[in-house]
């Protein structure tokens, strides 16, 4: 690591003017009220993170995660960045690499939707592909260090990074926009993790503003979050998820198990079917992570209305569909990957006509 020189000094002050004045820039993303098929009772919101200057919910960790390296001393003129990711986060990455001039090499696993690959190339980065989702973190590692870089590991420092006391951070931004609502604190907020940066710091903003807002997290297939929750442990272990952007194969160091109040298992063709039947009603395309939250979120309503509460649910919109038409839009790669979506769409189909959500059995 470089010693704090006057040159250093200036260029780090000069790269956060850079991110700064990019913040500064860019306004807010929306609150959009769903509609919901039903009787009324409970609203709905969808925060929609697709609207940042890189297209996901990734932009703020990103931004966030840059900050922290060059106020700690990180990062220098010359430094090669590198990350771990599944896709988003990467194209945030690059972004903010090129912002401040510094090359940027993304680790990514070889089945990362191609139209990720190009966003990241497309802001100036390279991608290094590895065969799982398991071999991200030591090949990201090692190649910081044979480039005599730096490792940017979203997975330990998503939760440090974000301020969760507020400073514009997304949790003080939802309860900031549903002031004027019906109903301004709302019952539930409803996130998936990737990092567990997003839930670290909603959680924490919950508890430390003494809300009584509870926090559920979804978990994809195939994903450790839920069995170290569960389990109360750091050490579980899972195959990985097919959902990109969310669930891992391993409980990550920045997923705050104590935050969180409730978690639930999505399935896969629950995530996907979703996706679509969301993207119909909002007349946008939304990726599958989306789809993951509004499956989990309609349950949560679902459960307030069957005892009669009234309120409003928060999710997230976490970047748009044009990232995987290729893939989670794409009824032939779907099927190949042996996910039969009927069963949820009956159920979806069977929701709009009766405002009742009734899972397959």
């Amino acid at each position: 690591m470089p010693r704090l020189t006057s040159s250093h000094r200036a260029w780090i002050d000069e790269a956060v003017r850079r991110v700064e004045a990019d913040a500064q820039r860019s306004a807010d993303t929306h609150l959009h009220v769903v509609p919901l098929p039903g009787e009324p009772g409970v609203d709905l919101y969808l925060k929609d993170e697709s609207v940042h200057p890189t297209g996901s919910l990734k932009h703020r960790l990103a931004r966030s995660l840059f900050l922290y390296a060059l106020c700690n001393g990180w990062l220098h003129a010359g430094s090669t960045v590198v990350e771990a990711s599944s896709g988003s986060t990467a194209v945030s990455e690059a972004y903010f690499a090129g912002l401040i001039g510094l090359p940027f090499v993304a680790v990514v696993p070889a089945g990362t939707s191609p139209e990720k690959i190009q966003l990241i190339e497309w802001y100036g980065g390279r991608c290094h592909l590895v065969d799982s989702a398991g071999e991200v973190y030591e090949t990201a590692r090692r190649l910081a260090a044979e480039l005599g870089g730096h490792y940017l590991d979203q997975f330990t420092y998503a939760e440090r990074a974000t301020d969760w006391r507020g400073n514009n951070n997304i949790a003080e931004s939802i309860f900031d926009q549903l002031s004027r609502e019906p109903h301004p604190v709302p019952s539930w907020i409803v996130v998936s993790a990737g990092t567990g940066g997003t839930s670290a710091t909603i959680g924490r903003y919950l508890r430390y503003r003494r809300y009584p807002t509870r926090l559920l997290v979804a978990d994809p297939e195939g994903s450790a979050f839920l069995d170290g929750w569960e389990q109360d442990v750091s050490t579980a272990t899972a195959s990985g998820s097919r959902i990109e952007g969310i669930g891992r194969p391993r409980v990550e160091p920045s997923f705050v198990g104590g935050v969180v109040d409730e978690m639930v298992r999505v399935p896969d063709a629950a995530s996907i079917a979703t996706m679509r039947w969301l993207s119909g009603r909002l007349g946008r395309g939304v990726g599958p992570s989306t789809g993951t939250n509004i499956w989990a979120a309609l349950g949560a309503i679902e459960r307030m209305r069957a005892v009669g509460e009234t309120g409003s649910v928060v999710t997230l919109l976490c970047d748009g569909g044009e990232r995987y038409r290729s893939s989670y839009y794409d009824d032939a790669w779907v099927a190949g990957q042996g996910i039969d979506l009927a069963p949820y769409a009956a159920v979806l189909a069977e929701y709009e006509s009766t405002g009742r959500l009734r899972p397959p059995a």
